[in-house]
């Protein structure tokens, strides 16, 4: 039976709707009608008339959530648990993301995915491998003894994912430093479905073009384990700007990157190629204060994670946070920051017929904002949860 949304304005991914309803069923969104054109014997879920009905966040960037780290436990279990845990925050699509670490439980995490793909209404969409090909230079918080080129054992596998995911429409994002990986491989993992990110890089400009036409198509939390812009080399941050054809990801918690600069990279990109990401990490939904990343204590300060020297480690932030701050901090219409986290990323993906959109035949995972933009609830898969 079909049950209808209504009372609240809808924000289709293209614009905001007035006294219209949202026709769901069998998971999906049937149509979005006029309320006087709502079927009759249709039932009613009445929404809050100041609420906004919005598509669902897509978080590609997610170590971990509501106590759960990837890396730590690459299990089905906690895949599942992490989606759960940013659900109340709107994400009801993400990538768990595994970064940097020993190539045996590298695996365990892709194959913990593929289980999760399989659990209906669970929320996860594939992986997000940030690393293990990244810079020496350019760790950030990734161990650096984990670091490494491709050895042929990990092209074997790369190679082969991409397929076993789609056949649970799954996607891999693999984040590598285009200086780190020669161009007839990025070419090769790119023909094989895997979506490549540039991160963790102190690739030059001229690099980072290189790999982009190689088949490099976005850039991993733009800005953050890249070397600033300089007159003479500007390096990755400026070739992510000006390629139309790739996408940014970027943390917009006002500490990873000024909130100056990422006006300036919206404004400078090709409209729809900049996207949000949390890159969160286990204590965002909890209260703790302390958790544990290859062995040492990450704390959180001041709504930084930090280890004890200063280095930021992941963010403490949720998808609904990132979007107040583009319109608060960014300056940036509603409209647009729930783009950013939704219908944007989806493109990264190649989701975009699927997802990010209120429309008919996409699937039914919504999230309902309150006017302070605080999430009331969230339907995946068409099934509700009320915060």
């Amino acid at each position: 039976m079909a049950r209808v949304l209504s009372g609240a304005r809808v924000f289709t991914g293209e614009k905001l709707l007035e006294g219209h309803g949202v026709v769901l069923e069998g998971g999906h969104v049937q149509a979005v009608l006029p309320e006087a054109e709502v079927p009759a014997g249709a039932e009613r879920v009445r929404l809050p008339g100041d609420a906004v009905l919005a598509p669902g966040f897509i978080d590609a960037q997610v170590n971990g959530a509501g106590g759960v780290l990837f890396n730590e436990t690459p299990t089905v279990e906690a895949a599942l648990a992490i989606a759960a845990a940013v659900r109340r925050s709107g994400t009801t699509g993400l990538l768990p993301t595994f970064i940097t670490d020993e190539q045996a439980k590298m695996r365990r995490a892709c194959e913990a995915t593929l289980q999760a793909l399989a659990r209906p209404g669970g929320g996860v969409l594939g992986i997000h491998l940030e690393g293990p090909f990244i810079s020496g230079d350019k760790p950030g918080v990734h161990e650096p003894r984990y670091i490494r080129a491709p050895d042929a054992q990990d092209i074997e596998y790369l190679l082969t994912l991409p397929t076993r995911l789609a056949t649970q429409e799954g996607r891999l994002l693999m984040t590598l430093a285009p200086e780190q990986v020669e161009d007839a491989l990025i070419t090769r993992l790119a023909s094989a479905g895997i979506i490549l990110s540039a991160g963790h890089t102190a690739a030059t400009y001229e690099r980072t073009h290189a790999a982009v036409a190689a088949g490099v198509r976005g850039f991993t939390h733009l800005c953050n384990a890249m070397p600033a812009v300089n007159n003479r080399q500007p390096g990755p941050v400026l070739a992510a700007v000006d390629t139309e054809n790739t996408w940014c990801g970027i943390i917009a918690d006002g500490i990873h990157v000024h909130p100056a600069l990422l006006r300036l990279l919206v404004k400078s990109k090709a409209p729809g190629k900049v996207f949000l990401v949390t890159d969160a990490m286990p204590p965002v939904g909890t209260d703790a204060r302390t958790f544990q990343l290859y062995g040492q204590t990450i704390l959180r300060r001041d709504g930084r994670l930090v280890t004890e020297n200063g280095t930021l480690a992941g963010a403490d932030i949720d998808m609904a946070a990132s979007v107040r701050n583009c319109v608060k901090l960014l300056g940036l219409s509603l409209e647009e920051s729930l783009r950013m986290a939704s219908l944007y990323p989806a493109g990264l993906l190649g989701l975009e017929r699927q997802r990010g959109r209120v429309a008919p035949g996409y699937h039914a995972d919504l999230t309902l904002l309150s006017p302070d933009l605080s999430v009331l609830g969230t339907w995946v898969a068409g099934q509700a949860q009320w915060y």
